[in-house]
Formats: C-alpha cells, sequence, structure tokens
C-alpha cells in the first residue's frame, strides 16, 4: 500500500458513518459492558482501561490547571497513581487530584452520545492516538503493557472493524467506563485508604472525606442520567 492509499484508508476510516439503526445493537452492547464489569475474571481482565482513564483524567486537568504531567503507573493490582509537578497545595493541586474518578464516567457518557451519533470510527482514532502518546509518560512495564493491549484492542476494532462493528465496541466501551467508575468509587467509598484521592483531597482542603466521596456520586450520576437519556429511546423501544 503507497503512501496516498494509506492515507485514504486512514480518512475513511475516521470519517464519521450512520450508525445501525436498530435497537439490537445498542442492547447488545449494553449487556456486553454489565457481563465484563459484573463477572470477575472478565473484570479483572479489562479494569486496566478504568485506571488508564482515571489516571489520564489526573494528567490532563493537571495540565490544564498549569501542572507539569511527569508520568503514570498502573500496577499489578490495578491501582495506579499519576504524577505531576507543581505547588504542593493550591486549586492546582486540588483540580488534579479530584479529577481521577470522574474522569471515566465523563468520558463514558461522550462516548455514549458519539456512538449513537455514528463518530465512533472517528473516537477510536483519538483514542488510539492518545494511548500511544501516553505511552511516553509510562513509568513502569506492566503500565507499557496496559497501555499497549488497550490500544492494540481499539487500533484492531478501527482498522478492522464494519461500521457496525466499530459502534458497538464503542458503545460497549462507553458504558463500560461508565459502569466501571461506579464500580471503582463503590470500591474506595467501601474501603478506602489514608492514599485514595478522597483522603487526599480532604488533606489538602480541611473538607471532610464522606463530602467528596457525596460529590464523586454526584458527578457520576449526573454522567449516567445523560449517558441514559440517549440510551433510553433503543432501550425502550425506540429507533
Amino acid at each position: 500500500m503507497d503512501l496516498q492509499s494509506l492515507v485514504r484508508a486512514v480518512w475513511e476510516r475516521i470519517t464519521p458513518s450512520a450508525a445501525p439503526e436498530n435497537a439490537w445493537w445498542v442492547l447488545l452492547a449494553l449487556a456486553a459492558a454489565l457481563a465484563v464489569v459484573v463477572l470477575p475474571p472478565l473484570w479483572h481482565l479489562v479494569r486496566p482501561a478504568v485506571t488508564i482513564v482515571h489516571e489520564l483524567g489526573h494528567a490532563l486537568v493537571g495540565i490544564l490547571a498549569g501542572r507539569r504531567f511527569t508520568g503514570f503507573v498502573v500496577s499489578a493490582d490495578m491501582s495506579g497513581h499519576a504524577v505531576t509537578v507543581g505547588p504542593r497545595r493550591g486549586i492546582g493541586r486540588i483540580a488534579s487530584t479530584w479529577a481521577g474518578y470522574p474522569a471515566p464516567a465523563i468520558l463514558g457518557a461522550v462516548l455514549v452520545q458519539i456512538a449513537l451519533h455514528g463518530w465512533a470510527p472517528t473516537a477510536l482514532f483519538a483514542a488510539v492516538l492518545v494511548l500511544v502518546t501516553s505511552l511516553v509518560f509510562t513509568r513502569s512495564l506492566h503500565t507499557v503493557l496496559a497501555v499497549l493491549a488497550t490500544a492494540a484492542v481499539l487500533g484492531a476494532v478501527w482498522w478492522w472493524g464494519s461500521p457496525a462493528v466499530t459502534a458497538l465496541i464503542a458503545l460497549a466501551a462507553a458504558v463500560f467506563l461508565l459502569f466501571g467508575a461506579w464500580r471503582h468509587l463503590g470500591a474506595v467509598i467501601a474501603g478506602g485508604s489514608r492514599g485514595d484521592d478522597p483522603a487526599q483531597l480532604a488533606q489538602l482542603t480541611g473538607v471532610p472525606t464522606w463530602i467528596w466521596h457525596l460529590m464523586y456520586v454526584a458527578v457520576l450520576a449526573a454522567c449516567s442520567w445523560w449517558a441514559w437519556t440517549a440510551l433510553a429511546p433503543h432501550v425502550l423501544g425506540g429507533a
């Protein structure tokens, strides 16, 4: 394949395409996402994707707040941490520390809208670019493998998948991120430690940990509601 053909092939795969008209693909995506989150073997296999989004959420907000992102780690136990350099206190540190748990839910809710409106190929291409770029900031072999595996799966779907398959996988990934965000938050509420984000926020601000939990719940609930308003017509017998 020459360069011109390659450019044409890439362009064809990043332009929007009509989402499937039947509702079955939405129901299948929801069922697949729920199964992945509920079934322990599947959850442990794909949970790193939620952790990667969590850590990149810290990084993005840290950069927007004027901090310098130096790297992130996804550990073998599927926990992780991102490092941003800047003042030890202040609004930038608070914002970057806060951003982790909402990141998967926000991205998931946005991806729901994208998948349902035909932009799944563009979204998958953008996700692969972000993941490949983030390799520069990985700080462990396990992190490199987790990021590469996620990028490889999304890249394969983007390049070889039909428009219907691409839309299905993008929507399943979106709902998985939403469900995964709730599962991660539930775990930290049920048994968080001093190193978890809500506890760190309490130390930085003096605001009790339980209030940060409530804030996270409110954000995840808003994201879930926004996603549901788009999904409901399909799930309840719409298009």
